[in-house]
């Protein structure tokens, strides 16, 4: 199995649990907004994720136009969970197309009109910790919510 296929397939599993843990919660409460979170909701958080999924590898590195992942057309858990069965599929073709190339750079270009290169493999280290980075608020928006989690950290090999 391809090292990155595999490294997501850990990633995929470590979120399968954090959103058993959101589906302990009141749907009320997975789209509260804090405002010790900048008034983000775990459904804000989520959706945030998905997004960056969608714009760095999807739109910048395979060039795809896709739409934007808006929080406010997603209600529950559950259609979450849908919006990252997609986010997985463009994740695998991203792997796919820059399998054995991630050195390759990638031009982006911002709105601001600057232009930067990045190889395949910093887009998908981005993204990734990128993802752990919000799980880690995640997590602690449910705390505060009253919500015990389960350990969410990256599950050890065995597990899979």
């Amino acid at each position: 199995m391809d090292l990155f296929i595999n490294q997501y397939t850990w990633i995929q599993k470590t979120r399968e649990l954090l959103f058993r843990y959101c589906e302990t919660m009141s749907p009320e409460d997975y789209v509260k907004e804090l405002d010790s979170f900048g008034g983000d909701s775990i459904l804000s958080l989520h959706a945030h994720v998905a997004d960056c999924y969608r714009v760095w590898l999807g739109t910048r590195a395979l060039g795809k136009s896709l739409r934007a992942i808006r929080p406010d057309s997603i209600n529950n858990v559950q259609e979450m969970c849908e919006v990252y069965s997609k986010t997985d599929e463009l994740v695998h073709e991203f792997l796919r197309e820059f399998n054995g190339k991630w050195e390759q750079n990638v031009p982006v270009t911002f709105e601001n009109g600057s232009r930067v290169e990045f190889t395949a493999l910093w887009l998908f280290t981005h993204t990734i910790t990128h993802e752990f980075h919000h799980k880690g608020q995640i997590v602690k928006i449910g705390r505060q919510l009253g919500y015990i989690p389960p350990d969410t950290d990256l599950i050890a090999p065995r597990h899979i």
